[in-house]
């Protein structure tokens, strides 16, 4: 694996890459007005109203890594089949940390010492750059709070003697777990190691395109984690607010003096991200650092209805999802700033129906409730501002009969290494669930 040092991470020129296809650069600091900006509680880009259809696709720079793991005729198929269904926006991973951890993904970004993966920022580089040739915006995430790609809990590891435990581990069951990554948000050497990470990928320059980070109108946001939260339990929770909301501001904040062009957001879920807690969710948003509010959509996980019973359940997971979905508009509408649905995610016809061969019959009315949302609330020009749906499988497919994800595995699609594979992402032959996609990205670019 070839490594890259902290100055070669914020400064690496397009040498880096000699020898490979270029692609053209974006506008840098000349195309300012392609940014993505707030006005209020939207979205501009071009001095026009920004409203998206996006998914997500964490796995880009491991595509677009100059590597035996990555393929970037691959990235450049799936890149094309995403915009030819209307899709203007895709939710990436920017980092992932080396970890013991069971199902994180291998390789990673980073691991304990100052050195970075120059392959996977190259492959980021290039992802970027091949979206930028589409038209397409990222957004970011900076680390994760669950365990498939290393994230908090690697990094307490790391400070903490080699301490941590694993998600779903029955000798730790929930919210074990969650409780433990809460000391993340006090943890000053954790925080120094993760703070030095995206101050060299926030402050890097492309190698592909020579446009430094700051200045590419490709990226939307920088997000602090995935699916930050500031506990599991709500005594463990409350305990440590201060500390998470300290860590929320006082981290956009420094991103902020890095890049004066883009926007912060956190990565939350939302409600499911605050114990439930309105007051959570509005006192973390609305913090002047934080530029919009997202909320993350998961039924079946939450239980709000029954893969094994989808026709008998469905209907009140339903109601259920519009009560989610209402309950962020009011709180964006009160803070004033952009909502977006950056994670929704429903299985296939069945409990265990991870083959591609099976139906979506329930997953495509879930995604026409999620865009008919979108929708209306753009007709009444209301703060949701567009949808990330989880995730683009793309062409891959399950390399084993138990649809496990293992080590070493380049097949990579949607569902993370710890998710069976095939359990929520959107395959290329699922051709009435992209049929919903493209005509909700019709729609939306209509209005």
């Amino acid at each position: 694996m070839a490594r890259i040092d902290r100055r070669t991470a914020l400064f690496g020129g397009a040498a880096a890459l000699a020898g490979c296809t270029t692609v053209a650069r974006p506008g840098g600091t000349a195309g300012a007005s392609r940014f993505v900006t707030v006005d209020g509680h939207r979205f501009r880009r071009g001095g026009k109203a920004y409203r998206y259809a996006g998914a997500n696709i964490w796995y880009g720079a491991w595509l677009g890594a100059p590597t035996g793991y990555g393929d970037r005729a691959r990235l450049a198929r799936e890149l094309d089949r995403l915009q030819a269904l209307g899709i203007r926006n895709l939710r990436i991973l920017g980092s992932a940390e080396l970890s013991p951890l069971r199902n994180s993904i291998t390789p990673g970004f980073r691991d304990r010492s100052a050195v970075y993966n120059a392959d996977l920022l190259h492959g980021l580089d290039w992802t970027l750059a091949e979206m930028a040739q589409r038209d397409m915006t990222a957004v970011i995430y900076l680390t994760n709070f669950w365990e498939w790609s290393g994230g908090m809990m690697t990094y307490l590891s790391w400070v903490n003697g080699d301490r941590y435990i694993d998600m779903n581990d029955p000798a730790h069951p929930w919210p074990a777990f969650a409780d433990w990554n809460a000391a993340f948000y006090g943890n000053a050497p954790a925080q120094a190691l993760y703070r030095d990470y995206v101050r060299a990928l926030v402050s890097r320059t492309n190698s592909v395109t020579g446009v430094a980070y700051s200045d590419d109108p490709t990226i939307m946001a920088w997000q602090l984690a995935n699916e930050p939260r500031p506990a599991g339990s709500a005594a463990v929770a409350v305990a440590h607010l201060p500390d998470f909301y300290r860590w929320v501001d006082e981290t956009a904040r420094f991103i902020k003096t890095l890049d004066r062009h883009h926007l912060v957001s956190t990565g939350s879920e939302g409600l499911k991200g605050a114990i439930e807690r309105e007051d959570i969710v509005l006192a973390t948003h609305g913090l002047a650092s934080v530029d919009y509010l997202t909320a993350h959509i998961w039924p079946n996980n939450w239980s709000w209805m029954d893969a094994g019973d989808l026709a008998g359940t469905y209907d009140a997971g339903a109601a259920r999802v519009a009560d989610y979905v209402d309950a962020h508009i009011r709180m964006a509408t009160t803070l004033g700033k952009p909502l977006v649905i950056e994670e929704f995610g429903y299985p296939r016809d069945g409990a265990a129906a991870y083959d591609p061969a099976i139906g979506t019959t329930y997953k495509d009315r879930f995604y026409r409730q999620i865009y008919a949302a979108v929708e209306a609330d753009a007709r009444r020009s209301g703060p949701l501002a567009g949808s990330n749906f989880w995730a683009w499988n793309g062409e891959a497919r399950a390399q084993h009969p138990d649809h496990r994800f293992q080590r070493g595995d380049t097949a990579y699609m949607g569902d993370p290494p710890h998710e069976p594979q095939g359990w929520y992402g959107v395959f290329d032959s699922d051709l009435a669930t992209q049929s919903v996609i493209r005509a909700h990205a019709a729609t939306l670019a209509a209005l």
